[in-house]
């Protein structure tokens, strides 16, 4: 019996079981001749496929050779790691008296006699009976396996008995005993086989996640044959290595050939007996008491009891847990189970703080002049375990030079009951933003966009790769000018509202759906949105609003070239400062924001090359082009014509970023097709 152990989890395996053989008579003789062929058969090395094999030399009626008298080798059990005792009985009559000799002589002369020749004139493979074999191609295949031993040579025993391993080793016979006959040519040498049974059926036996046609087709070519062991190790090889690739517990524990040619496969896969969460303490490495209820995390693995244990799978759920980002650490260890044959997994977590205060700072894309133009700064608190369920609150506050935004976020990841991973966000926010991007005041007059957003949204992945969201949010939303004041007109006497007051109110419901490839920036990504407004009251906005977005990443070498394209379309009653705003760092670069047109519809397309410099800093070469597809006169009051912006127009140039804990810091220097120059500098990726 073998064991194999992997990741603490040890499986029992067991060596080939073949019928009972009946094992050849050991005849007596001298002690001298038995300590030589003992030796000499130790020292040969072990077969696994080996089942039992005698060598014998019979004594003719006349004078027996020098060197071999009456005797018997015996190979009944090559997988045992003990030799046999030399035989005790006592030498035959006709035996030579063994010469007294000292442990040193007897080993000399033990060396020299197993090295002496004798001449073989013949070589015959007979059947246990000495008969011919039935099978001519069987009596093939054990005289091609010989390699020493053949006609008209002469030959040791050690040879003879590397020829009977070798017999056995092609993998068509249990057994084989060699006998060395004195005949009146001289000495023949007949290797006496019996051949494994024809394979006519396959019994296995414990393979609940082996594939039955992997199966069927690993022995289809060996019905009606007869059994070779070395290609039924060559199976059970590929068998194990089914296993070994996919990281599933699992081997082919023993095989039994039946009567009636019936083979028995008996698979041993770890089932999982039971999944235990254990929290660590973060300085320590202690167990301790952990603040996340443990049915929370336990619902995220995928794997679960009774199912073979696969390493894979565990990789993947522990990736899963962090992702929760409410552990710091997570490992998964496998123990063998009370119940033989399954395994237990203990789930190790080191919990991260649940969260705290935390300060940053920004950039503004609506803000192109000042002295701090465009600078954010922000005030956060969070919590990521609220009730210990992976809940999540966000409580945070941005201000700028003019912008300002308040929002309450608290988010449950996972839906208590539901099966599809489905998470749910409550929000609130009040915020403050730049209207220059449609209705851009000339001078020192500013004009702000103030929204009160409340609302619920669902997500949940449909596919791999594919997620979506579906959610209703209720909007309150006008424009101030720079006291504050509300304001319904531009200084173009452009509409501000489509309501005509103050203020526009709308009900919007939103579905998204959302393909990510492998998450990186540089990766294939599109998105597609869809927004309604609903009139339930005759003053709230009825529109239909659709955005879709698409990336693409190609790898040139060691540059990349980044190919993405935008466009939307709004039509209804809509808000004029919610118009498609074209231009600027996130557009159409070698623009100011929105400089390039505002419209009902927009294209954005943008390509870009990247190749590393110098660490972490890249260098970029980009092009940009963006259109309003001639839908600037149809935004209420036409705020793009009142501002000569062209509706269309490209930009290109080069840049470099800088990776940092905010994100890549970007710093470009553009061209438009004006020939008007200007740098661009922002935090984080392109939209």
């Amino acid at each position: 019996m073998s064991q194999k152990k992997e990741n603490d989890v040890r499986f029992t395996s067991y060596p080939l079981k073949l019928p009972q053989l009946t094992k050849p008579n050991k005849f007596s003789f001298a002690n001298f001749f038995n300590s030589l062929l003992t030796r000499s058969s130790n020292s040969l090395p072990n077969s696994s496929l080996l089942c039992s094999a005698s060598l014998s030399f019979l004594r003719p009626s006349t004078t027996p050779p020098p060197l071999l008298c009456s005797a018997s080798l015996s190979l009944d059990s090559v997988h045992s790691a003990n030799p046999p005792e030399p035989s005790s009985a006592p030498a035959p009559a006709h035996a030579p008296a063994q010469p007294k000799l000292g442990s040193g002589g007897a080993a000399y002369s033990a060396a020299r006699s197993d090295e002496e020749r004798v001449l073989i004139s013949e070589v015959l493979v007979r059947n246990k009976d000495g008969e011919e074999l039935e099978r001519k191609d069987l009596e093939a295949e054990a005289l091609a396996a010989l390699k020493a031993s053949r006609a008209n040579s002469a030959l040791t025993v050690r040879e003879v008995q590397e020829d009977v391993h070798r017999i056995i080793d092609s993998g068509y016979f249990f057994s084989c005993m060699p006998v060395a006959v004195d005949t009146r040519d001289g000495i023949r040498l007949v290797f006496q086989v019996e051949p494994n049974q024809e394979f006519h059926g396959l019994v296995c036996e414990g393979a609940n996640v082996l594939p039955t046609k992997f199966i069927q087709d690993a022995f289809r070519d060996g019905y009606g044959k007869v059994v070779n062991l070395k290609r039924l190790d060559e199976v059970i090889t590929s068998i194990n290595g089914w296993y070994m690739e996919r990281g599933l517990f699992g081997l082919v524990s023993d095989v039994e050939i039946l009567s009636g040619g019936i083979l028995r496969l008996q698979v041993a896969e770890a089932e999982v007996n039971n999944i235990s969460i254990r929290f660590l303490d973060r300085k320590t490495g202690e167990p301790t008491k952990g603040k996340t209820k443990p049915e929370t995390i336990l619902r995220q693995l995928t794997t679960k009891k009774g199912q073979v244990y696969s390493m894979l799978q565990g990789k993947r759920d522990v990736d899963t847990v962090l992702t929760m980002g409410i552990m710091e650490d997570v490992s998964f260890i496998p123990q063998p189970a009370a119940d033989n044959g399954k395994v237990d997994l203990i789930m190790n977590v080191v919990e991260r703080s649940s969260g705290g205060f935390s300060a940053g700072g920004g950039i503004s894309s609506g803000i192109t002049s000042g002295p701090l133009s465009g600078l954010i700064g922000s005030f956060a608190y969070s919590h990521r375990n609220v009730f210990g369920r992976n809940q999540k609150l966000n409580i945070s506050l941005e201000r700028g030079q003019i912008d300002s935004i308040f929002r309450v976020n608290y988010t449950d990841p996972w839906i208590e009951g539901d099966d599809k991973r489905t998470s749910r966000t409550i929000m609130v926010q009040n915020s403050r933003t730049p209207g220059n991007l449609v209705h851009h005041q000339p001078g020192n007059d500013s004009l702000t966009i103030g929204r009160v957003t409340a609302g619920v949204e669902f997500s949940r992945p449909l596919r791999p790769k594919w997620s979506g969201t579906a959610g209703l949010f209720f909007q309150h939303a006008g424009a101030h000018d720079g006291k504050g004041v509300p304001i319904i007109k531009d200084r173009f006497n452009s509409p501000l509202t489509a309501s005509g007051k103050t203020h526009d109110d709308s009900l919007i419901a939103k579905v998204e759906s959302v393909y990510t490839g492998s998450g990186d920036q540089g990766s294939s990504m599109f998105v597609l949105s869809m927004e309604q407004g609903l009139p339930f009251w005759p003053e709230w906005l009825f529109f239909s609003r659709v955005n879709a977005r698409a990336r693409k990443g190609i790898e040139i070498g060691p540059a990349r070239l980044l190919l993405s394209l935008s466009g939307g379309h709004v039509v209804g009653n809509f808000s004029p400062h919610e118009a498609y705003a074209i231009g600027g760092t996130n557009s159409v670069r070698g623009y100011e924001e929105g400089a390039v047109g505002s419209g009902r519809s927009y294209v954005v397309g943008s390509s870009e090359i990247s190749f590393p410099v110098l660490g972490p800093v890249e260098g970029v070469i980009f092009s940009d082009y963006g259109t309003d597809l001639g839908s600037g006169p149809t935004v209420p009051g036409d705020p793009a014509g009142a501002r000569m912006k062209p509706g269309s127009g490209y930009g290109y140039g080069l840049g470099i970023r800088v990776d940092s804990p905010l994100g890549p810091l970007r710093l470009e220097y553009a061209l438009n097709d004006k020939q008007t120059k200007r740098f661009h500098f922002g935090v984080g990726h392109r939209n």
